[in-house]
């Protein structure tokens, strides 16, 4: 379960065997740096990359940024070799892409310790294919140190012989079943990428509708579009400032010895405190960032 709020508004792929975007990325305003093994980077480019990521890692100066590696399946050729490489390099987490079972995940827990990397090490799960989205409720209890799940959208569709629209309804189901599985069992939920990078003005809506449905930031391609994350999932000042009004109305209303508040004529409860709160502690996350 994970009980710390921390901001994870941006979250950007950084491809693995470029040195040059490795170090680029100590400098970017993103939450979250997903150091990349697997799909951003070429077969004949893995060796270079494995080591390329460890390095950096090992070198540090990423700050407050969260440092992600996402590595190879375990079933491919080069997955095992990722684990030996960066198992003690010091990732804040493990990120497994096309995860469709609990017992991946034992698998990669597993196959970490044996490496020695830390007992605590977080993991993450890809819910990215048809049967991995359907099981997700299983896979999202399925080991002590998953930490979130990270949705992919571009692999899905294709899987599902779907388009690509602006609405995206095409994964509506799924990513309403992440954000379900997610917050059932305690996890960050991480929204699919936006493809086009010239379209700021769909990238500004998909923000907002995954902030809207419950995400609790957006993955990206490139360093362009971490404003834009940054904006949409953050609290507004609205938002904020209602937070407060909630919270200290229901805190007055505990002084007095009763259950509810009235704030503008809305009925202030327990869960509605409870959600001022996190929304609060998210706002204060942010400005230590």
């Amino acid at each position: 379960m994970n009980s710390v709020i921390r901001p994870r508004r941006s979250v950007l792929y950084m491809p693995g065997a470029n040195a040059r975007a490795l170090d680029k990325a100590r400098s970017l305003n993103a939450d979250v740096l997903i150091l990349d093994l697997e799909d951003a980077v070429a077969p004949d480019a893995k060796a270079l990359a494995r080591e390329q990521v460890a390095a950096a890692l090992r070198a540090g100066g990423y700050g407050r940024r969260e440092c992600v590696v996402r590595i190879n399946a375990l079933d491919t050729p080069w997955g095992r070799d990722d684990i030996q490489a960066i198992a003690q390099a010091g990732a804040d987490a493990v990120l497994l892409p096309k995860v469709q079972s609990a017992a991946e995940l034992d698998a990669l827990a597993q196959a970490l310790d044996a490496a020695g990397a830390p007992g605590s090490l977080p993991l993450w799960a890809m819910a990215e294919t048809p049967l991995g989205f359907l099981r997700l409720d299983a896979i999202a209890s399925g080991h002590l140190r998953l930490a979130a799940i990270v949705v992919g959208t571009s692999d899905l569709v294709k899987d599902l012989h779907a388009r690509h629209t602006p609405s995206r309804d095409e994964t509506l189901l799924a990513r309403s079943l992440a954000v379900m599985a997610a917050r059932a069992h305690g996890l960050a939920v991480l929204d699919g990428v936006h493809l086009d990078l010239r379209d700021d003005a769909g990238l500004a809506a998909a923000c907002k509708q995954g902030r809207d449905q419950g995400f609790d930031g957006k993955t990206l391609i490139h360093p362009n579009q971490i404003a834009a994350a940054n904006a949409a999932f953050a609290p507004t000042e609205e938002e904020l400032a209602a937070a407060r009004k909630r919270l200290d109305a229901w805190l007055a209303a505990q002084a007095a010895g009763l259950g509810v508040a009235v704030v503008d004529g809305t009925l202030v409860e327990n869960l509605h405190a409870r959600e001022a709160e996190r929304v609060l502690a998210l706002a204060e996350a942010i400005a230590r960032a």
